[in-house]
């Protein structure tokens, strides 16, 4: 649209877009100007830029008289969407406010703990189509959510959303929408389907300036146990040059379990019963820890109340807090551009794509981040091999290949999002790249050809015989 939305946010942006950023966009562009609806993953490392890339596509949206949906996992990753977003537009969110743009749209933000008035207002934005862009968590899964026209849902970190939630959001729309997911490390069955065709993959490698590298270490207690009071020294110095450090634990306190959906499973946890550090015990312990004494410690998990976690969050991006002791909650979009050490305990409970995401949290204002994997796992045990792959690469689709030969690749034609059990018998996803390739290639010309396989009856009774209902359904909808 001459003179839109998205015509006016890049002529007023006040920097480059990278090369990457650019080319991208053009294949977004592209494909939501098609007639048929875009499935695309975007992966990038972590601050590579997507959520700009996945702006001003939803701009191009909202353009051309639709409304763009953003997905996110978590309350506190949603809030900082919605204010980015709105910082970022200005006045082109604030249609039909005082010192709004009268040409623009406006931003509406939707999680669980907005209720009463606020709630029944924001549905009325998003049902008449004055919210062109809704960002949210599960909430805009529910069935009183009714959108104007939903022509785009993008979803940020996808592995933490099922198949059926995507879906559920899906069929809200009056026709298939637009759909773009992002991540930073795909997990196995992501990477399976990606090789698959059923999501054609975009990838920002660029970092934008001002990124500084991550060191990342593997501290293995068993072998040096002195090395427990040297990571509390660690962190005091760090502090002491006006730094702040994360520290990351698997589990909230004693007979309180992980967040939900906090922890991915990993295939050798299954056997483990140590008794996992937790949020609680390590505050109060670090309050006791003689190099930490004076430091002013938060706590942050996902069983707080919405205010309580907020107000804990703007004291730590404050420089109010010293040290944040979490769970994962801080694992994506959390922002403090202070924060320099992240010490991870117990990190062996944690899967790949969750320790590449969590150690992005640190070195994002310029200055080197440092990164330590705490196990009490003996040398030699199998889950040491994911804390080591963490440590030797940055890389995010490097670790996303580790991790698929790791864990496997899932259930390519079922639910199931972390790897484990195949239903590929003969292939292997990496192993047999271009085999899969060509399959895809060759099934694609099938298909032009005869839709219907007549021409085919072998085939087609081959495919009668190995789809049963529920996997048929599972690929309509794919």
């Amino acid at each position: 649209k001459p003179g839109g939305l998205l015509e006016r946010f890049d002529a007023a942006l006040p920097f480059t877009l990278t090369a990457g950023q650019r080319d991208v966009g053009a294949t977004l562009a592209e494909e939501l100007s098609a007639d048929h609806p875009m499935n695309r993953l975007l992966q990038g490392e972590v601050g590579s830029g997507k959520t700009l890339v996945a702006l001003r596509a939803m701009l191009q949206v909202v353009d051309a008289g639709g409304q763009a949906a953003l997905l996110a996992p978590t309350e506190v990753l949603a809030g900082q969407h919605y204010e980015s977003i709105r910082r970022t537009l200005g006045p082109l969110a604030e249609a039909g406010m005082l010192g709004g743009d009268a040409n623009g749209t406006r931003v509406a933000l939707l999680t669980g703990s907005v209720t009463g008035s606020a709630r029944r207002r924001i549905l009325l934005d998003i049902a008449s189509g004055e919210a062109g862009i809704i960002v949210g968590t599960h909430a805009l899964l529910s069935e009183e959510v009714q959108y104007f026209d939903l022509g785009l849902i993008v979803v940020d970190e996808q592995h933490r959303f099922g198949v059926e939630q995507r879906d559920a959001l899906r069929s809200r729309a009056v026709r298939p929408p637009h759909l773009l997911v992002m991540t930073a490390t795909p997990i196995p069955r992501t990477v399976a389907m990606t090789v698959f065709g059923d999501l054609e993959t975009s990838v920002l490698r660029e970092l934008p300036a001002g990124r500084a590298a991550i060191r990342t270490h593997m501290v293995g207690l068993p072998e040096n146990p002195k090395w427990e009071g040297r990571i509390w020294e660690r962190a005091r110095e760090e502090i002491d040059a006006g730094r702040q450090v994360y520290v990351v634990c698997p589990k909230i306190g004693e007979g309180q379990s992980e967040d939900p959906a906090s922890l991915e499973p990993v295939g050798d946890a299954e056997d483990d019963n140590r008794v996992l550090v937790s949020v609680l015990q390590t505050a109060e312990e670090l309050a006791s820890v003689p190099a930490l004494d004076g430091v002013r410690i938060g706590v942050l998990h996902g069983r707080l109340e919405p205010e309580e976690k907020n107000a804990t969050m703007a004291a730590f991006t404050e420089g109010r807090l010293d040290l944040l002791v979490s769970t994962t909650v801080i694992e994506v979009g959390v922002d403090v551009h202070n924060a320099t050490l992240m010490v991870i305990l117990d990190a062996d409970r944690f899967g790949i794509s969750q320790l590449h995401q969590l150690r992005g949290r640190v070195g994002r204002g310029g200055l080197p981040g440092t990164c330590l994997l705490v196990t009490r796992l003996e040398p030699g045990h199998p889950s040491r091999q994911r804390l080591e792959a963490v440590a030797a690469t940055t890389d995010g689709f490097e670790l996303s290949q580790e991790d698929l030969k790791l864990r496997r690749e899932g259930d390519i034609l079922g639910a199931t999002q972390s790897g484990g059990k195949s239903t590929l018998k003969l292939l292997r996803v990496l192993k047999d790249e271009p085999i899969i390739e060509q399959a895809r290639t060759d099934a694609a010309a099938i298909i032009e050809h005869d839709a219907v396989l007549g021409d085919y009856p072998e085939l087609a009774e081959a495919i009668e015989l190995y789809l049963n209902p529920e996997k048929e359904a599972f690929l309509e909808r794919g």
